[in-house]
């Protein structure tokens, strides 16, 4: 037994099951649950899956082509270091968990798997001799169902819905206090690097600050553990927390802001050069980013869903562009000091996953900065009303521009590529077979 399952079975006999979870390429949790005494083996490198778990639709299907294609071979499961802890809201506190990742029979990674595909992105980096900075700020909605529709738990005036979102309100961080108190508690037992919730836009609407982190890998876990620790807090009172980047039509959907700087080896911020404006490598990084940013939509915004949110007006960027302290752009440099210059990143919804993320924004960075790429004069004032090049905002667009992309097959790798594209393809075609309420109520009596 190795010395990490030692000490977590020692540390807490009251553990009775492990949830081994493996992120596919949705960013949903797929796995198993094992008795306590077959932690070992999970160590041993004796749990397989299926290589196809990565790549099953929204709804856990698996695809077809797929599977026939490789006869649905087993991919070996190992642990990832640093993810075997306790899940404190778990009912009578008996379950832990530990994240996987995918390895072929003869022990390389598996290339289907996105953990894989990021550190594969950062051997580019190490090359240069650079380490990427990133944090994450993580929109989702608290709500409750009753039966066909989500219904907000923010106060609201009696007699009414909500009136605008109360940005910034403390009130309604008082209103959900208990669960707020669980939320910070839960992330100091699984050591996440939790930097304080906000009250966002929409009603019921709801941010979470994440510290930044030298270690894209290690961000993109947190991301995934933090999602996790989320939505099970709020079950445990009585809430669902929803990270679905549109929930509510007619307000700000949930988005996954990513702010990004690079180091040298020295410790410096490649992209200060001690003026305003930041170095020439920032302007690079910022114009791969637009250059790139139309075939790697899919990834932003992965589901059928999170091509609601690319609305004008609704926080969300509908064309490539950039600006100084501008929140109406797709790529923002905040203001503050020179030497955390950065930009943020802000077309991901809250859906996408964050290896993934990551992945195409780190290789479209480089990817500028190679090729010596100007993103053109900063955008000043409401960018929405300075359209130009306009982002898919058809999933089938973005599928298509993804699927036959150079940029995304030497970024990701020809396997993700495919089985990407295969599983958000079946995604689509389930969606476009459904009829929709709306239809009833447009054509039914009137044709």
């Amino acid at each position: 037994m190795s010395l990490e399952a030692d000490w977590f079975l020692r540390a807490h006999p009251e553990i009775t099951t492990i949830e081994a979870l493996l992120p596919d390429c949705n960013g949903v949790m797929r796995g198993k649950w094992v008795p306590r005494h077959k932690l070992a083996k999970i160590f041993d490198g004796e749990l397989k899956l299926p290589k196809t778990a990565l790549s099953l639709d929204i709804w856990g299907r698996d695809v077809e082509e797929l599977v026939f294609a490789a006869g649905d071979a087993d991919g070996i499961c190992r642990p990832v270091e640093g993810s075997l802890l306790p899940t404190p809201w778990a009912a009578g506190g008996q379950h832990g968990q530990v994240m996987l990742s995918m390895y072929d029979a003869d022990g390389s990674a598996y290339m289907g798997d996105p953990r894989h595909v990021l550190k594969q992105v950062l051997t580019r980096y190490q090359e240069a001799g650079w380490r990427p900075v990133v944090a994450a700020e993580l929109e989702f909605s608290l709500v409750q169902w009753d039966e066909s529709v989500p219904l907000h738990t923010c106060p609201s005036p009696a007699g009414s819905g909500p009136v605008g979102g109360n940005t910034y309100g403390l009130d309604v961080l008082n209103h959900h206090q208990d669960m707020m108190e669980d939320l910070r508690l839960a992330c100091e037992v699984q050591d996440l690097p939790f930097d304080g919730v906000v009250k966002e836009s929409a009603p019921s609407q709801y941010e979470i600050n994440m510290t930044h982190v030298d270690n894209p890998v290690l961000a993109a876990k947190q991301i995934m553990m933090m999602k996790r620790l989320i939505k099970g807090v709020a079950a445990k009172h009585g809430l669902i927390a929803s990270f679905m980047p549109k929930p509510f039509e007619d307000e700000s959907g949930n988005g996954m802001h990513i702010h990004c700087s690079v180091l040298d080896e020295s410790g410096a911020n490649i992209f200060d050069d001690g003026s305003e404006k930041g170095s020439p490598l920032l302007h690079n990084a910022i114009g791969g980013c637009l250059l790139n940013m139309a075939d790697s939509v899919a990834i932003f915004a992965p589901s059928y869903n999170a091509y609601r949110r690319f609305q004008k007006g609704a926080h969300a960027p509908t064309f490539p562009s950039w600006g100084y302290e501008n929140r109406t752009v797709a790529v923002r440099v905040p203001a503050g000091s020179k030497a955390a210059r950065r930009l943020e990143h802000r077309v991901a919804g809250a859906d996408a996953n964050p290896y993934l993320a990551f992945a195409v924004l780190l290789s479209a960075m480089l990817d500028g900065i190679e090729q010596n790429i100007s993103p053109g004069e900063p955008i000043k004032g409401d960018g929405y009303s300075q359209e130009k090049e306009t982002l898919p905002v058809y999933m089938p667009d973005a599928v298509r521009l993804f699927s036959d992309s150079d940029f995304i097959r030497n970024s990701l790798g020809e396997e993700l590529q495919r089985i990407f594209t295969l599983t958000k393809q079946q995604e689509i075609e389930e969606f476009r077979r459904r009829i929709t309420l709306l239809e009833y109520q447009s054509f039914l009596e009137r044709l």
